[in-house]
């Protein structure tokens, strides 16, 4: 308790030096407004803090797990989005305070005395740069809000062709689905999300591989989603595999039976959603007498993800395969065990990424804060014979929305060299 305590005063004082700090814009701004509009904008702007006093003990002090992880989300957003925000505008209000700081040392030194610093050159703010700063406040908090409303569910196919020389002929031009974390405790719209599900059926896909992440930490939260995500089908099957978020590793169990039975609750979704889910195991696809082999293996990620997967064991019995195909959530696992131990793994699909749901992807210009964290994160990949697509993700987690980076479908053609 006493630690709760001290973090709630150590926030909201966080908090009131932030909204103190941006207030002497606001007073600046609003200096010759009407009374009725200047006493509106000035005591309107402390609302949002005392809802975010409350928002702080509701965290702290109370449970806020019995409510849905999309009231927890949009709580989270709100306040995250709206601090961050302020911080531009504080970034703005504080280079103008050094500046003019320096200005009055300069005019002390020079004249020896303060006061005799020239009329108008006082150490208040401008009234320009007040306007400059609630601009800059604003703008990131409407891109937030934009990236929410707009950007969450703005479903977009991405479409690419691979080239493999030892492609059997009955599989050439076969147009494999990609969708990744789906994350269904995430999601508010779901009207929208059975849209992105219509748009991968549109795509006609031969067969579609899911690659991880169907919730965030509990089975529970893809019950409402069953009936959508079920009618993804493809003439060659549907397979899939498990992420890092699918093992309920993020949260708080009662006890290892009750995270045990969440985990088998999760592997009954994927049999009720028509689902082949592969648990480190590898499937044939058979077309015309000819076979390719699909793999999937549990979450084995780099750092400090979980190793769940056993590509070794997926491996087995796929030897004289022509072509092999992996599905494995981490992008990280294909450079630190797919390309060094298994050289004729022909593709691997993965996710984890979501483009970190952020970014800038114009004609050669493709740029995103996931690239400081992984050397493959978007897109497609070739070292060699080998390549790797990953899936920019279906859903979000943590931020309910997507700036620059869209939810994706994917399609890729395979084509005999």
């Amino acid at each position: 308790m006493k630690q709760r305590i001290m973090t709630l005063i150590l926030f909201f004082t966080l908090f009131l030096l932030i909204d103190y700090y941006v207030f002497q814009a606001v007073v600046t701004v609003s200096r010759d407004w009407t009374p009725l509009w200047k006493n509106g904008i000035r005591y309107g702007f402390w609302v949002p803090t005392v809802l975010a006093g409350i928002a702080l003990v509701w965290w702290l002090f109370a449970d806020p797990y019995q409510y849905s992880a999309t009231v927890r989300t949009l709580i989270f957003t709100g306040l995250a989005g709206a601090y961050i925000s302020k911080l531009f505008a504080v970034l703005v209000l504080f280079m103008d305070d050094i500046q003019r700081g320096v200005r009055w040392a300069v005019a002390y030194f020079q004249k020896g005395d303060h006061a005799s610093a020239a009329p108008g050159e006082g150490i208040t703010r401008s009234e320009f740069l007040a306007k400059t700063a609630l601009v800059a406040g604003t703008l990131p908090f409407a891109g937030i809000a934009y990236g929410i409303i707009s950007g969450a569910h703005d479903y977009r196919v991405k479409r690419t062709t691979v080239y493999l020389p030892n492609l059997p002929k009955a599989f050439d031009g076969i147009r494999i689905g990609q969708v990744s974390d789906i994350h269904s405790g995430s999601f508010f719209n779901k009207t929208a999300v059975q849209g992105g599900v219509d748009m991968m059926l549109g795509e006609k896909p031969d067969v579609i591989f899911f690659t991880g992440d169907l919730v965030n930490n509990e089975s529970s939260e893809v019950k409402d989603y069953i009936d959508i995500f079920n009618k993804f089908k493809a003439p060659l099957g549907v397979y899939s595999v498990t992420g890092n978020h699918d093992y309920g590793d993020y949260k708080a169990w009662a006890s290892a039976k009750d995270k045990q039975r969440n985990f088998q609750d999760l592997l009954e979704a994927h049999r009720l959603m028509g689902f082949n889910l592969l648990m480190n195991e590898h499937r044939f696809i058979e077309l015309n007498g000819e076979r390719m082999a699909v793999l999937g293996i549990e979450n084995w990620g780099a750092g400090r993800f979980t190793r769940y997967g056993k590509l070794d064991k997926a491996y087995q019995g796929t030897e004289e395969a022509a072509v092999k195909l992996l599905l494995s959530h981490d992008p990280s696992h294909w450079d630190a065990q797919v390309r060094p131990l298994y050289p004729d793994i022909n593709m691997a699909f993965a996710g984890h990424t979501h483009g970190f749901q952020m970014g800038v992807e114009i004609g050669n210009i493709r740029w995103s804060p996931s690239q400081y964290i992984y050397k493959q994160w978007g897109g497609l990949y070739q070292e060699g014979s080998q390549y790797l697509y990953v899936n920019r993700g279906f859903g979000y987690l943590g931020y309910p929305g997507r700036i620059g980076m869209p939810p994706e479908l994917t399609i890729v053609q395979l084509k005999r060299a």
